[in-house]
């Protein structure tokens, strides 16, 4: 079976890609795209939860979005580097799946996860076209490495329009009970587990969608110039 991808979504965290391009990934799926999702750590060392929990949430979200897999790479959270060890296995998993398109972290982030997380896939992505790099695969580069937005404000480069596909992302969030805000929850309050977050992830989209002249949006950060065919590509 071929098991080439069209688009491949990389996350620092299960729960990261949710958060960033949830909605966006949804509407591609509803287009007939083939996405995937992966993993770099289980969260392990989250405050809230534990890794067995939040194996079951991802799988959970996955559902909602409809995607084709969820993959975990077993990374140890907090501690993975930008090396050669942690390249070469992405560089299999780039090689294996051969996405044309592919999203990874913010470039720049609260959490210090998240740039090495965003930094580590773009490598990868390179390095997986060079063909002297033997892992017993086909060399392949994506066309495009996209980076969504996080917790930091960062201005994007394009948002795509989301309007009919904000539930859905919502939904995929709230699949991590664990971790975002639950009344039912007695474990300790963070950063994210607050009403007030998730309120803001609706908020953001609703922003860029104001900004966009649309009612809900998602924005990416690019590594290169974007080029269009025609003037009126764009809307």
């Amino acid at each position: 079976m071929d098991r080439q991808l069209d688009i491949l979504a990389f996350g620092a965290h299960p729960d990261d890609v949710e958060l960033g391009c949830g909605a966006s990934i949804a509407k591609q799926v509803s287009l007939g795209s083939r996405v995937g999702i992966v993993d770099l750590t289980r969260g392990e060392l989250g405050t809230r939860g534990s890794a067995e929990i939040r194996d079951e949430e991802g799988a959970l979200a996955a559902q909602i979005l409809g995607v084709e897999l969820r993959h975990q790479m077993h990374f140890k959270d907090g501690f993975f580097q930008n090396d050669e060890t942690h390249q070469m296995e992405l560089i299999k998993i780039i090689r294996e799946y051969r996405p044309r398109i592919v999203l990874a972290n913010a470039i720049s982030d609260r959490h210090p996860d998240h740039k090495k997380a965003s930094e580590l896939v773009s490598t990868a992505c390179f390095l997986a076209g060079l063909s002297k790099i033997d892992t017993g695969q086909d060399a392949w580069r994506p066309e495009v490495v996209y980076h969504y937005i996080q917790f930091e404000e960062i201005e994007p480069d394009f948002v795509v329009d989301v309007s009919d596909f904000i539930e859905k992302k919502m939904d995929a969030v709230k699949a991590f009970s664990s971790q975002f805000y639950d009344t039912n929850s007695e474990e300790p309050e963070t950063i994210i587990s607050s009403q007030g977050f998730l309120e803001s992830v609706r908020y953001r989209a609703a922003n860029l969608g104001r900004l966009s002249r649309t009612t809900f949006a998602e924005g990416f950060t690019v590594e290169k110039l974007v080029a269009i065919d025609r003037l009126d590509s764009l809307k």
